[in-house]
Parts: structure tokens; sequence; C-alpha cells
């Protein structure tokens, strides 16, 4: 039988951290379920929302929502530190590549941020979850802008 110090050892040892030592995102939102539940609220948003317009309007030029919003899925996976779908799809994540093709101002930017803002807000994930997310993406989202 194992000492309760024991037990705390090798659950510590099994804690997926993340680079500021603490939980991942990936996880802090619940994993699989609820991140699929964010993307597709985050593309619900897009297509009937006034605050979806612009990028509405973009994702028609491109591959089209559905396609969205089964690679945000995937890239998001890895990028949250879950499973690293995107990659093993792609071999890469490299975000700025493949918007390459998407004419991205700040205005695309902060409505992209707001719609997933609302996604999150809707998904009821907890404010301090939101905080560290949009912190995250709100630096992605800025690294994109290309005109």
């Amino acid at each position: 039988m194992t000492n309760i110090n024991e037990r705390r050892m090798a659950a510590h040892a099994n804690r997926r951290v993340g680079r500021d030592g603490g939980p991942l995102l990936y996880d802090l939102l619940g994993g699989e379920v609820p991140l699929r539940r964010i993307v597709e609220t985050f593309y619900d948003i897009v297509e009937h929302e006034p605050e979806g317009h612009r990028l509405h309007r973009l994702h028609k030029l491109g591959h089209g929502v559905a396609h969205s919003r089964e690679e945000q899925f995937n890239f998001l996976s890895g990028f949250l530190g879950g499973p690293s779908l995107y990659a093993q799809k792609y071999g890469h994540t490299n975000i700025r590549d493949m918007h390459a093709h998407v004419d991205i101002d700040a205005a695309v930017k902060d409505d992209w941020l707001e719609c997933m803002t609302i996604a999150l807000g809707r998904c009821g994930i907890a404010p301090e979850v939101q905080k560290k997310l949009m912190s995250h993406l709100t630096t992605v989202a800025t690294m994109l802008v290309n005109r």
C-alpha cells in the first residue's frame, strides 16, 4: 500500500504542464469536446452574426467555413497543448504560412478576437481561462496582420 506522499508524487509526475508550469490550456478548457464546441460556436458567429461579417466574406474567398471549422479545431488542439492534429496532417504548424494568402488588417484581427471572445462566453469558459487564452490568441492574431 502506498502512502499519501507517494500518491501525490505519482500524480504530479503524470500531470501535463505548460511552459509556465501551470496546466495546459487544452486541459483548462476541458479537452476535445469543449474545444470543438468553442470552434463550432465561433464559426456560427462568423456565419450568422454581424461581428463575423468580414471574416465570413474572407472565408468565402478561400476554402470556405466548413474547411476552416475543421482546420481551426485541428490547429488549436495542438496549439493549446492537446493532440497535434494539424501538424500530423500537414507536417507543420506555421500559422503565418497558413494565412499568407489572406489579407488581414487590424479590423479583421479585431473581428476575429471579438468573435472568439463571444464564443468563449457562450460556451461558459471560466473568466480566468478566457483571459489566459485570449492573451495567447491576441499575440498570434497581431502577428498575422499583413496589411
